[in-house]
């Protein structure tokens, strides 16, 4: 008997949304099938403005996006499942990450706002739709993020050799997996991946994304700009701990600016790529000194000249999870295709020692489908 999940995410780099089909029957998950659908420019602009903004947001904009969002998660599970040649009635579940608008773990009254409603996602595909995965793990006093550590723990473990996966999506974030399996799992957000990137070049040349790091090829990184980016506290803080662009924005980076003279855009889009590659590779000298391999997932796999740095800065292989059969742009939806399952099964999908939450916890809530209505499911 099949047991197919779907999991969909849509990141911090607010490009689309990824959406992959996996099969747990043998208890190991088996990828079927992936499509990307990037987000139309009108919802692209008014998410990237309403994350971005340093001024109050009309709650019905918020709504509106909300409603919006959830209708195109549930496109994308629906054209999944007819690329695949599936039915509705063969999927379990649908595993939704939502999209973040604000993560605030260190405030006094910590929280996590995602939108993407996932009522809708349940009512217009009739399927079990598992969503809110956060804001349990913050209940239980954790961190909310990251919460793939416990999936590369599950899918990247090996007993002989001590890895750390990067992924480097608009936060980077690591996961250290030790060989010896009585050491804990480990992971926590180094700071930026591509999310100052992605800003920058946006700002000056219009375009989304710097492609294989070309336009920052052409820059000559500023040691002292470099410096006093990271001199951040953040970058000294201690894990668990966890970020987002609402933190690492342009407003962030220009004030940074203003301590130094004019600096050519493409000098800066260069140190910023170093920032990105530094602090990965720091946080992975400071905590996982015995690294054997890193395995690299999300966009920033494919950022060459990125991938170069982190190379030049560590003593081990770097290489793309593909190395590995899992292509980089699918990890995070499989991720929540994992998740998903954990939270049907009522098992645990937090690690203590990656979040800092006091106990493990079952993650996201539940809304049933037409299908479990009727005893199907």
């Amino acid at each position: 008997m099949t047991e197919l999940y779907i999991g969909l995410m849509s990141g911090t780099s607010i490009d689309g949304i990824d959406a992959g089909l996996v099969d747990f029957s043998s208890g190991h998950p088996e990828f079927i099938a992936f499509e990307y659908h990037p987000f139309p420019d009108r919802i692209r602009s008014e998410l990237t403005e309403i994350t971005s903004s340093d001024h109050p947001v009309p709650l019905k904009n918020i709504g509106k996006l909300d409603t919006q969002l959830g209708s195109l998660f549930a496109q994308s599970a629906q054209s999944l499942i007819a690329k695949a040649g599936f039915s509705a009635s063969d999927i379990t579940a649908i595993g939704s990450h939502g999209h973040t608008l604000f993560h605030a773990p260190e405030l006094p009254t910590p929280f996590c706002l995602q939108i993407g409603d996932p009522n809708i996602i349940a009512q217009l595909t009739g399927i079990t739709t598992v969503a809110d995965f956060r804001r349990r793990d913050i209940a239980a006093g954790g961190q909310g993020a990251p919460l793939v550590p416990a999936f590369h723990q599950a899918l990247f473990g090996c007993p002989s050799e001590n890895r750390v996966i990067a992924n480097i999506g608009g936060i980077a974030n690591i996961t250290i997996l030790p060989k010896d399996s009585s050491k804990p799992v480990l992971g926590f957000d180094t700071g930026p991946g591509n999310t100052l990137m992605d800003t920058w070049i946006k700002k000056h040349r219009g375009s989304h994304f710097d492609h294989n790091g070309d336009w920052a090829r052409t820059g000559q990184a500023n040691k002292h700009l470099l410096s006093i980016l990271k001199a951040d506290s953040y970058f000294k803080s201690t894990a668990p701990k966890s970020t987002g662009k609402e933190y690492f924005s342009l407003g962030w980076l220009t004030k940074h600016l203003h301590e130094l003279s004019e600096q050519k855009p493409e000098d800066v889009q260069a140190c910023l790529c170093l920032l990105t590659a530094e602090t990965i590779c720091d946080a992975i000298r400071d905590y996982a000194p015995s690294t054997d391999k890193v395995l690299v997932c999300g966009g920033g796999a494919r950022n060459s000249y990125l991938l170069e740095k982190l190379q030049g800065a560590l003593n081990c292989p770097i290489l793309s999870t593909e190395d590995h059969h899992l292509h980089p742009d699918h990890v995070e939806a499989i991720a929540f295709a994992w998740l998903a399952r954990q939270t049907m099964n009522s098992l645990p999908g937090n690690l203590m020692s990656v979040t800092g939450a006091k106990q493990p916890v079952i993650l996201g809530g539940i809304y049933p489908g037409q299908a479990a209505l009727s005893g199907k499911r």
